[in-house]
């Protein structure tokens, strides 16, 4: 992206004059730099199918999951990028369907997040299924009392209805019916993060899971990690460009990451607490809180320490927070939403089904036995992979389309805003 910038003289005499912008790449170098960004995402989509052909040639026995444990590593992964790919819409929801000026400019960009997203998790979660040979089976033949039949609709609903909302956004005779499709987004975008969620709520096969606060934990989770995702790679976009995001519009989006963080928090102590107020889920709350190993280490120092607090310390400070310092809070945010989902997801199953209440149950196939996990080579290779699609949509998509977003650019610096002749140009006021 070229741009072309004008000064004007101080409007004070003996005033600093404005710092000289940094010197963007030649447009050459920055088609190769593009190349080269797409190449690794391209190597990490290669990576991952690698690793889920080898899991298909020698099954699951190459990884650490077991009969008790069938969800690791890929699914935590997966159950991330699909609720951030809900979250990441609240961007453009908060613009279209409640009129804020400033996330509505941002509003193309969240949809192609979301896209990006939800391509990325369902890449993983069809290669880690075991016989991704016969999804078409899948999708033809369903079973209308499963939520996962549910998901199946949800996930390609997202999908359509998106790409209609893009389409609305970015084909000017079409933007009257942008309200309309944003509107539709929102509310299909609750509907997946409840489908999401409730695959855990009804699951009464696994003491951890089945609790009706599972779908709005997960819509409120969703809004935390979907701003946070935004914000990388708003700030990534607007690096690459040489641009800064005006100081008014980062604190205003950075206060609502905290008030979404502090309300995902205020979520998990809810069903923690309606846990703990059952005896019959002590156990299984004092192993994932306190003596489950892995499982308490990463709720309380990843999800609770470095993803909740932390943050929140920095995205509430009354200073601005600076770009570096939302970058940082923005990644804590997310590395504490895969911490609590690895411990979630995997710690829910590790623990032992009471079969028989009152009694323990002793067998060959690890009843009654807390089970152990390890997530092997080809399970991290097949989420880095999914990782890398979503990176790779994301940059091929900035790249050919409009998904800056066109509003009050400056070039590190305050007071700059694009002239109406062009988006990518500016002047700075005397």
């Amino acid at each position: 992206m070229s741009a072309s910038f004008t000064a004007a003289a101080p409007s004070e005499v003996g005033a600093a004059p404005p710092a000289a912008p940094p010197t963007l790449p030649s447009p050459a170098d920055e088609v190769r730099r593009f190349w080269a960004v797409a190449a690794f995402g391209a190597l990490l989509v290669a990576i991952g199918l690698g690793a889920a052909h080898f899991m298909e040639t020698y099954g699951h026995a190459v990884t650490g999951m077991s009969n008790q444990i069938v969800w690791g590593l890929p699914h935590v992964v997966a159950i991330f990028m699909i609720v951030a790919a809900s979250g990441v819409l609240n961007v453009a929801s908060v613009g279209s369907v409640f009129g804020q000026t400033v996330y509505k400019a941002r509003a193309p960009l969240s949809g192609l997040l979301s896209l990006a997203l939800l391509g990325g998790g369902l890449f993983v979660l069809m290669l880690d299924l075991g016989r991704p040979d016969r999804i078409v089976v899948a999708a033809t033949h369903y079973n209308f009392k499963s939520v996962f039949a549910w998901n199946v609709f949800l996930y390609s609903g997202l999908f359509a209805i998106v790409a209609v909302y893009l389409w609305t956004l970015m084909e000017r005779r079409m933007n009257r019916y942008a309200p309309a499709a944003g509107f539709a987004a929102f509310v299909w975008r609750f509907a997946l993060t409840t489908g999401t969620g409730s695959i855990f709520g009804f699951l009464v096969a696994r003491q951890a899971y089945a609790s009706a606060l599972l779908a709005p934990m997960f819509i409120v989770l969703s809004f935390a990690w979907g701003l946070a995702v935004f914000l990388i790679v708003q700030s990534a976009m607007y690096a690459w460009n040489g641009l800064a995001l005006p100081v008014a519009i980062q604190r205003r989006m950075t206060r609502l990451l905290g008030i979404f963080v502090a309300a995902a928090a205020y979520m998990v102590l809810v069903y923690h607490g309606t846990q703990l107020y059952a005896t019959k889920l002590h156990g299984f709350e004092r192993f994932l809180l306190l003596d489950g190993g892995v499982y308490p280490l990463l709720f309380w120092v990843g999800y609770v320490g470095l993803g909740t607090l932390w943050p929140l310390t920095l995205l509430l400070a009354p200073s601005p927070l600076g770009v570096r310092g939302t970058v940082l809070a923005a990644a804590l945010v997310v590395l504490g939403g895969f911490a609590f989902l690895y411990a979630f997801i995997v710690g829910g199953q590790a623990w032992p089904l009471d079969i028989f209440s009152g009694y323990t149950a002793r067998s060959s196939f690890m009843d009654g036995q807390v089970d152990a996990y390890t997530p092997r080579l080809p399970e991290w290779l097949l989420a880095l992979g999914g990782l890398g699609l979503a990176f790779l949509v994301t940059a091929v998509g900035v790249r050919l389309l409009r998904f800056m977003p066109q509003d009050d650019f400056a070039r590190f610096g305050d007071g700059v805003s694009p002239q109406s002749s062009s988006p990518a140009s500016a002047s700075r006021p005397g």
